[in-house]
């Protein structure tokens, strides 16, 4: 899964944080960053190049931009995970209500008898 690789970097991940909240220029993300513009530039290829993000011409800048469609990998993943999770999580509490009520069950039992 090449996107979750994108984003286990924290540049990267940052990166895309900013672009979700709007559009940006190569050079205006370097200036986000305390890192050269060729680690930015290197960066945002690793991010294009997992379907991340794109990148449009606008005269002589090139615009970043989020990709949506490029996270339904981490989607289906995170949901695949949850659901597991879900499942284990849902289990303990059952047993943990099994065991509290135990107890409970057992006082009764010796006053009825």
């Amino acid at each position: 899964m090449q996107s979750l690789l994108a984003i286990a970097d924290p540049t990267r991940r940052r990166i895309v944080e900013l672009l979700a909240v709007r559009e940006r220029t190569a050079g205006e993300l370097v200036r986000e960053f305390d890192v050269s513009a060729p680690a930015i530039s290197q960066h945002l290829k690793v991010l294009r190049e997992a379907g991340l993000v794109t990148v449009r011409a606008e005269g002589q800048s090139r615009v970043q931009a989020l990709n949506p469609a490029g996270f339904g990998d981490l989607e289906d993943w995170l949901e695949k995970t949850r659901s597991v999770w879900s499942r284990r999580l849902d289990a303990l509490e059952r047993e943990l209500r099994a065991e509290d009520a135990a107890p409970a069950r057992k006082r009764r039992k010796k006053s009825l008898s």
